[in-house]
């Protein structure tokens, strides 16, 4: 049986280029079963294909004497093996505190930093990890469980490139219960990590109680799960493909603007938007490695929808997706505000203003029905006007320099940007936001901020100007 296992890994090692002849190769050992046959298997291969093997073990400090224990295993069993042995001491609880991430999050971060230090140090081309085939299986579940698309259901790749140094997963085709068992057959010994058991971990919950539950549905769900990632692994890779083929016909690149025609992509199928939309956002921002499917479909639906005005969308604090006409651009900066000027047209009762996806709605209304409307709680995108104390045509437009306003309830005027200012507005709204400036260059309101003393309404208004300032719904 171990022989046989031992086939098996060289064979897939040879089929997946895992690795090559001569390379230097670190091994992660924990000291659990997995890893130390993981060392067992390579060191018995080493010879065969003249590779150096360096054993790497890191001691997170999460289980203090035990935590100490395994090193203290690890390293006498590489003395054993006459390999070098590199232990890293951590101190993961201090750094959970520091960086806010959780337990494992904050473990493997560590851990994958201390293995990329030691490949480094020994010039090695490879990270060999000890996952197998039921940690595939509990990673895909654990993804379906949390919600996940077809590039999800790939689970663990066998190998990775991360850094110059490519992490391979010699045993992602092996089950636990083979590996067991060739630790038992060799009499190999390892250590045991109570962590394991504790069920305040996803994964062991998901290990200890769901997988058992669900074996009762289906005794080869693991085998199941793991020929669904084969299938979704080669899926992945020709649409991959066929999104990179894609990108390079349609879509003009520059260090932080991705440019493409709006038409051609509405051409596209729906599962090849998606990718593409994820490609571009990747390529603008290369750590970003999760992208939930609402802001994707977010985007998506802002650049398939049938409209002609200009529009803009701040996807995070790194992306703007500025929509002119026919053409979509990426971009990871804000777009300069472009000035604007509508005349408010009295024969109408809405004004469209598509520079800040918002329309304004206009009514007249005579001193009664002021009464009743005012008593309204929200007044902020509201305002109402003497009508017969404003000078005609009323215009809507975007801040000038230099513009001030004569705010009700204070003496004088104010500079319009020392009032945005004062209220920490930020800079991308303060160029956007509309005012309300009648005929003689008077500003009666800051739509939704302040109004002037201007037009008030009072005792003898006969008639009154009601304008309201409506926000569209951005998608």
């Amino acid at each position: 049986m171990e022989t046989d296992l031992v086939a098996r890994v060289e064979r897939r090692i040879e089929e997946e280029k895992l690795a090559d002849a001569g390379d230097v190769i670190v091994v992660a050992v924990s000291g659990g079963p997995d890893s130390v046959a993981l060392l067992h298997v390579l060191f018995r291969l080493a010879a065969t294909h003249q590779w150096t093997i360096v054993v790497a073990h890191v001691n997170h400090q999460f289980r203090g004497s035990e935590s100490d224990a395994e090193a203290g295993f690890v390293k006498e069993l590489a003395t054993g093996l006459a390999l070098p042995c590199e232990i890293g001491v951590i101190d993961v609880p201090a750094y959970i505190e520091e960086s806010s991430l959780n337990g494992q999050a904050a473990a493997r971060e560590k851990r994958y930093e201390f293995l990329h230090r030691v490949a480094n140090q020994y010039g090695a081309h490879r990270i060999a990890l000890a996952h197998h085939a039921d940690d595939q299986a509990e990673t895909m579940l654990m993804r379906i469980l949390r919600g996940t698309g077809p590039s999800g259901l790939v689970g663990m790749p066998e190998r990775r490139r991360e850094k110059k140094v490519e992490l391979i997963r010699p045993f992602l085709r092996i089950y636990k219960s083979d590996i067991v068992n060739y630790c038992a057959q060799h009499e190999i010994t390892y250590c045991k990590d109570s962590s394991n058991e504790l069920r305040k971990y996803f994964r062991n919950r998901i290990r200890l109680d769901l997988m058992p539950m669900l074996k009762q549905y289906n005794e080869q769900l693991p085998e199941s799960l793991n020929r669904l990632t084969d299938v979704m692994q080669a899926e992945n890779d020709y649409l991959d493909g066929e999104t990179d083929k894609i990108f390079r016909r349609i879509v003009t690149f520059q260090s932080n603007i991705c440019r493409l025609n709006r038409s051609e992509f509405a051409e596209l199928h729906v599962a090849l938007q998606r990718r593409l939309i994820k490609l571009i956002l990747n390529c603008l921002c290369l750590e970003r490695e999760r992208l939930v499917y609402t802001r994707i479909e977010r985007v998506r639906e802002l650049m398939l929808k049938d409209q002609m005005s200009n529009q803009v969308l701040q996807v995070d604090e790194q992306i703007y997706i500025v929509r002119e006409y026919g053409s979509i651009q990426f971009q990871t900066f804000a777009p300069d505000p472009k000035p604007y000027a509508y005349e408010i047209r009295l024969t109408s009762n809405e004004l469209e203003l598509p520079d800040m996806n918002a329309k304004l709605i206009y009514a007249w209304m005579p001193l009664s029905s002021y009464k009743q409307a005012a008593t309204s709680p929200d007044h902020n995108s509201d305002v109402f006007l003497d009508a017969d104390h404003v000078e005609l045509p009323l215009c809507l437009r975007s801040r000038r320099s230099g513009d001030r306003l004569e705010p009700l309830g204070l003496n004088g005027s104010k500079k319009v940007k020392d009032m945005f200012i004062d209220a920490k507005m930020p800079k991308a709204r303060r160029e956007a936001i509309p005012l309300l400036v009648d005929a003689s260059g008077r500003i009666l309101w800051i739509a939704g901020f302040r109004r002037s003393k201007h037009a008030l309404v009072g005792p003898d208004t006969e008639r009154v100007l009601h304008m309201k300032l409506v926000l569209q719904e951005h998608t």
